[in-house]
């Protein structure tokens, strides 16, 4: 009930402000279990995607946004739950990653369909990074259920870093045929199987979004920026005007 309200809300005032474009909604199928593997561009990502379906999706998202005190933190919590995200504990010896894929395969035992970012994180610059195998090949092996991928058209251009205002514009997005990956039942152990299985699907996501791609991981990707940031900034306040911090030894 939670959720209806707050798509219907949340999802019919994103629609109604930007207007979202969709191409191939027939491949989502009407019941049953599916992944929805997506390109990842913007924190809106998970909110265009399911206000344009019939259907709930959900994602997972970090338990810190379900647990914050006070009452901002509890606004918080039921606005996350409220749009189907759900919460993923990243502290213990498994971390994050083995707590996501139970987490993913329970949900699509119960029907219903997933959302993954198969990057891992949003793209820094808008190109499309190197999946990781170990999230989204394992909850497709480990449930049975197709893999749609899907692409987010522009959404990073709504509010690029640093924009507390969202530009009004229309993002698209792109939905593909579903992929099986039953012949690989039983594979889990296999890392070239997942590395063959995410490989697959960046290639059919790359071909939906028109994206650049780049073989290397986004997060590591991020991390070279950031670096290189941060010498730029080093280099810049190294450099002084010419002449400043000596001594005038002249005379007057």
């Amino acid at each position: 009930m939670i959720y209806g309200a707050m798509k219907f809300s949340i999802g019919g005032s994103l629609k109604l402000a930007f207007r979202p474009w969709v191409e191939g909604l027939e491949n989502i199928p009407a019941e049953g279990p599916a992944i929805l593997a997506s390109n990842h561009l913007s924190f809106s990502d998970s909110f265009f995607l399911p206000a344009v379906l019939d259907r709930k999706v959900t994602f997972i998202a970090k338990s810190e946004y379900f647990t914050s005190p006070g009452v901002k933190g509890k606004l918080t919590a039921a606005f996350f739950k409220g749009v189907g995200q759900l919460p993923v504990d990243r502290s213990g010896v498994r971390g994050a990653g083995e707590a996501a894929i139970e987490s993913g395969i329970k949900v699509l035992k119960s029907g219903e369909l997933f959302g993954i970012y198969p990057e891992g994180t949003r793209s820094p610059d808008g190109r499309l990074y190197r999946g990781k195998p170990g999230g989204l090949a394992r909850v497709a092996l480990g449930s049975g259920a197709p893999v749609i991928p899907v692409a987010m058209i522009d959404t990073e251009k709504i509010q690029p870093p640093g924009k507390v205002v969202p530009k009004l514009m229309r993002p698209g997005i792109r939905i593909g045929k579903p992929l099986d990956f039953s012949r690989y039942h039983g594979m889990e152990g296999d890392r070239f199987i997942l590395r063959s299985i995410t490989d697959e699907v960046m290639y059919e996501i790359m071909k939906l979004s028109g994206q650049e791609y780049v073989d290397v991981y986004a997060t590591a990707a991020k991390r070279q920026l950031a670096e290189e940031a941060k010498a730029a900034s080093a280099k810049a306040a190294g450099a002084k005007p010419q002449g400043s911090g000596q001594a005038d030894t002249k005379g007057g």
